[in-house]
């Protein structure tokens, strides 16, 4: 039993390595001091297992840093460093050094600080772990820093997402840096997910409903896929999902780029299959702040949120599709042969429309119409509830 067992640990580590530059590093688990990464060589430190890897992983024709599951770093980051840093290049190094800090160095000397100085003292030894948490430890191998509580855009199995903490989402599907939503676990209970430029309650478009259970309430994931909120008691408040074992597989939380959270399975048995088992929602055009002012959500025919201006309006800048629209005349007006003005209306189907500091009227379709066709100023956009 113990020869088989060794034999299947030994297919699983090689299934997710085969692809991935991990040189002598297989078995390694604590770090110690005066040890060093590079990009293109030796890129990572491993779990135990190998399941996991802390280190470089491709960013564009740059590196940045972070936690993935090894051998296919760009589509299981789970954990990102110095997110909004600019990514580095193939000559830098990340070192934990002999006076116990782990900084990232650039080709000329440059140091910069993957985990703050000042906020916890220098490590003894670190250690990347089988549950995907990164760990600094003292020389008592007491924990001084783990990445489980500096969540960046995912909450892996065993860990929770607690009051006060938030996720937020990344800028693209290959951009890690800090995008345009983010999930918050509030003090009063309530998971909300919000446009991370708008804070407001009301530009929140997503909620769990569970104002009232106050600051214990915390956001976990089990190892069967269980996704949950309940308190320090273990009492169970709310089930996002019920839990469902799939076998040999791993379990990841993570509030996407297009500002949905979902909960995938990454099954290691099936040709490293990623599955999405859960999203808080089916309609990508739902989060608020997907598009800018004068702009509208729309699904592209490859399915992912895209923007829309409004008819006589046109992108403020073609390359960036999110920075809303302009005017692209002083008014859709024109004089007809008696020499009176008039004005133009055009009726667009829109799913979701943006907040906008504009005054509401409550008035129906047709009253909306004649009001705004005698206001040489009027924009307006009917809202049904």
């Amino acid at each position: 039993m113990q020869i088989f067992h060794f034999l299947f640990l030994h297919a699983v580590c090689f299934l997710l390595c085969a692809s991935f530059n991990v040189n002598a590093q297989r078995k390694q688990f604590n770090i110690s001091l005066g040890s060093s990464l590079a990009p293109t060589t030796s890129s990572s430190w491993l779990s135990r297992s190998g399941l996991y890897a802390f280190g470089f992983y491709p960013q564009g024709k740059a590196y940045a840093v972070g936690i993935f599951l090894a051998g296919i770093p760009e589509k299981t980051v789970v954990w990102t460093a110095n997110r909004d840093d600019p990514p580095v290049s193939g000559n830098a190094s990340l070192l934990l050094n002999t006076e116990g800090r782990l900084v990232l160095q650039s080709a000329r000397g440059q140091e910069t600080p993957v985990v703050a100085q000042g906020e916890v003292a220098p490590a003894s030894y670190a250690s990347m772990l089988d549950s995907g948490n990164f760990v600094l430890h003292n020389s008592s191998g007491g924990i001084i820093w783990q990445s489980f509580d500096h969540p960046t855009d995912t909450i892996l199995t065993g860990q929770s997402l607690l009051n006060g903490q938030e996720l937020v989402s990344n800028v693209s599907e290959t951009d890690h840096s800090t995008g345009r939503f983010f999930l918050a676990m509030q003090g009063d209970g309530n998971l909300v997910q919000y446009p991370v430029e708008k804070i407001a309650v009301a530009t929140a478009y997503w909620a769990s409903g569970t104002v009232g259970w106050g600051a214990d309430v915390r956001l976990s994931l089990d190892s069967d896929g269980h996704l949950y909120l309940h308190n320090s008691t273990g009492f169970s408040i709310m089930n996002l999902t019920a839990g469902i074992p799939t076998g040999r597989a791993v379990y990841f939380m993570k509030i996407d780029w297009d500002g949905i959270f979902r909960l995938y399975s990454h099954n290691l048995t099936q040709n490293n299959a990623l599955s999405i088992l859960w999203e808080s929602s089916t309609d990508k055009c739902q989060p608020k702040g997907q598009c800018g002012f004068n702009s509208y959500c729309i699904v592209n025919p490859n399915q992912q949120p895209g923007c829309r201006c409004l008819p006589g309006f046109v992108y403020v800048d073609r390359e960036n599709l999110y920075s809303g629209c302009k005017r692209n005349c002083t008014a859709e007006r024109f004089i007809n042969s008696h020499g009176t003005v008039i004005y133009s209306m055009q009726e667009v189907e829109i799913n979701v429309f943006e907040d906008v500091p504009f005054p509401v009227l409550q008035k129906t379709k047709d009253e909306c119409k004649q009001a705004c066709l005698e206001d040489s100023i009027c924009e307006a956009a009917p809202i049904q509830y």
